[in-house]
């Protein structure tokens, strides 16, 4: 009887379907983790033999083909300081307003955010082009670090502040209540409750808005510069490593080791941003359970 309990079991439908549902999900797990170890272990059998300290801390010669890439890691780490200065604190701002001080259905807030949704989708060689337009010309930046990083915060901002929204909206509406008992402000309760509480997923949003920024090509083609020298300020052109990829693959004969070993370093470098931001995320979320 127990026997004929579970054919009949598995002949159901919805049993059927749930075991396929699960296959299905275990199935996509699959692919998508052996695709990205076939990417990473592709880049590590080409480039590894090339990662060593006179490469990450030279300079380039011969066109890229041989010496180093320090002048595009500075470049990088240059441009992504000044996208995180604007995007962190705008973003954050911006969340906030969207998600306690905008009215509920008004057309204000459904406006901004619809023109947020929008902007996240535009391809980044379109904000390349403005930022030339806008920063290197109508400001009189040129090609420069600095415009290249206003260039990727303007591209990753719409993100962040959507992420940031999320995370903040995702906060129980116990903890607004317990303030509320509390006879604290509104700021108040902003700033000792919802904002604690929703500070993991802010810091996850700022990290994934990063790593988009730090993988990005075509907006900062026409905006950064192409000169592969150590910019000494701000104002000065510089390589960016996705810069320099894209350059060794397309254009120089034979950079193809060092362009994949250059991939390597940007790959190790998402992933360094990726463990940061869910260890940070993750260290934040346990102090507060902590509290």
């Amino acid at each position: 009887m127990h026997d004929l309990a579970l054919t009949a079991k598995a002949r159901d439908p919805a049993s059927l379907a749930a075991v396929l549902f699960v296959a299905a999900c275990w199935g996509a797990l699959a692919v998508v983790s052996g695709a990205g170890l076939w990417v990473l272990g592709d880049l590590l059998l080409r480039g590894m033999a090339s990662l060593t300290p006179a490469f990450l801390l030279g300079s380039p010669a011969d066109g890229g083909r041989a010496g180093g890439i320090w002048p595009m890691i500075v470049s990088t780490a240059m441009a992504m300081a000044v996208c995180v200065a604007i995007v962190a604190p705008v973003g954050l701002l911006a969340s906030i307003w969207l998600s306690e001080f905008s009215t509920r259905g008004g057309r204000t807030g459904a406006a901004v955010r619809v023109s947020l949704d929008v902007l996240a989708g535009v391809p980044s060689i379109v904000f390349g082009l403005f930022g030339y337009a806008f920063f290197c010309v109508a400001l009189g930046l040129g090609p420069s670090v600095l415009a290249g990083g206003l260039t990727l915060a303007c591209m990753v901002l719409p993100l962040m502040i959507r992420l940031s929204e999320q995370s903040l909206r995702a906060v129980p509406v116990s903890v607004r209540q317990a303030a509320e008992g509390l006879a604290l402000s509104r700021w108040a309760t902003l700033r000792r409750a919802v904002l604690p509480a929703a500070m993991p997923g802010v810091i996850s949003g700022t990290m994934l808005s990063l790593a988009r920024a730090l993988s990005e090509t075509a907006a900062l083609l026409f905006t950064a510069g192409y000169v592969m020298r150590t910019p000494g300020s701000l104002d000065d052109p510089g390589r960016v490593l996705s810069v320099h990829i894209y350059d060794l693959a397309m254009n120089v004969p034979g950079g193809d080791t060092n362009a994949y070993a250059s991939a390597l370093v940007l790959v190790v470098a998402l992933l360094l941003v990726a463990a940061g931001g869910a260890a940070l995320a993750a260290r934040r979320a346990e102090f507060r359970r902590g509290l």
